[in-house]
């Protein structure tokens, strides 16, 4: 076990010892990813050799692969499909970074900041259209259909999220409603076209398809407390960032509740400023971990993280079924 969790104490599998058994079709993945960033225009493979150097977690083609194997799925379309879901993340990505007017990203210039947002809106765009129609290829017009609808709600998502910058009033559902979109229905999408390669059936399905759900939630739910808590250095982009852009979430959400008029005048403040000159970050922290805050985040968290591995049920017992009962604890125990 590479890691212990810091709430439980327990010893945690790290995501390479999970994600085994499918590795070397994430291999595949990772070759496939690349050749589909080839373009006749030679900015497309610079930038695009640039994001694969960064490397990434690749926790949703792993995911998708897992579930292929667990629903007794081998065959070719399980690597496209991968590929598909990562594009897809990347494109996200990207265009976050432009909203965001980051200038990291997992410990390095992030697109935008070292070739403009111009041009990486467009690579967002590209990686989007690249993903439809590396979908198309597969002639299955539920995957289609499913992997086209997510990418409409993580749009919304954005846009909910946007119009909701600086609120104050915005709630628990709100918010969640946010990281479904955002997070959860992606990871969801994932697994249930394992159990769509699979054919496995309706209630394995929506099972399959909860259990992306609450992980994808749970992993959104761990962004939002280590955007709050976590090292700088081990996090590979600044801390604070939610705040100082003006998005509340579930740490400031249960602060706001907790906390009253105090925190409410802080959390103005940081919003005013679009920083901590008046209102430093660690007072901030300080003052949530005293009201139980973070704490009751953390709770909100392993309650998703509970609930995905409930979902499993109702398959048998498997390697596959294995690791992804040990992706949860892995999400929950992560520093970056």
């Amino acid at each position: 076990m590479a890691k212990v969790d810091p709430v439980n104490g327990r010893g945690v599998a790290d995501l390479k010892e999970i994600v085994q058994l499918v590795e070397d079709d994430l291999v595949r993945v990772e070759v496939l990813f690349q050749e589909h960033l080839r373009s006749d225009v030679g900015l497309v493979g610079e930038i695009g050799r640039y994001i694969l150097e960064g490397g990434g977690k690749r926790i949703r083609p792993a995911l998708l692969l897992l579930a292929c194997r667990l629903c007794g799925y081998r065959g070719e379309r399980a690597v496209v499909l991968a590929s598909v879901v990562e594009f897809i993340h990347t494109a996200t990505l990207l265009h976050d970074d432009i909203i965001d007017e980051a200038t990291v990203r997992r410990g390095r210039r992030s697109v935008n900041s070292r070739w403009g947002n111009d041009i990486t809106v467009l690579l967002g765009d590209f990686l989007y259209t690249k993903s439809m129609s590396m979908a198309l290829s597969q002639d299955n017009l539920r995957i289609l259909r499913l992997l086209s609808d997510v990418t409409l709600r993580m749009i919304e998502g954005e846009l909910l999220e946007i119009e909701g910058d600086g609120d104050l009033k915005i709630d628990e559902e709100g918010h969640l409603d946010i990281i479904r979109r955002k997070t959860g229905d992606l990871f969801s999408a994932c697994v249930r076209i394992g159990a769509m390669l699979g054919e496995v059936g309706e209630e394995r399905e929506l099972a399959l398809a909860r259990y992306g759900l609450n992980l994808g939630i749970c992993f959104q739910m761990v962004d939002d407390i280590l955007d709050f808590t976590a090292d700088e250095k081990v996090l590979g982009k600044p801390v604070a960032n939610d705040l100082r852009e003006g998005k509340l979430t579930l740490p400031v959400i249960y602060l706001l509740r907790r906390a009253g008029p105090l925190a409410a005048e802080m959390v103005t403040t940081v919003l005013a400023d679009r920083g901590f000159g008046r209102v430093p970050w660690e007072e901030l922290v300080s003052l949530a971990r005293k009201h139980g805050a973070i704490d009751e985040a953390r709770s909100q968290a392993e309650g998703y993280a509970a609930a995905a591995r409930r979902d499993l049920a109702v398959f048998e017992g498997s390697a596959y079924r294995d690791a992804l009962e040990m992706l949860p604890d892995f999400i929950l125990a992560r520093d970056h």
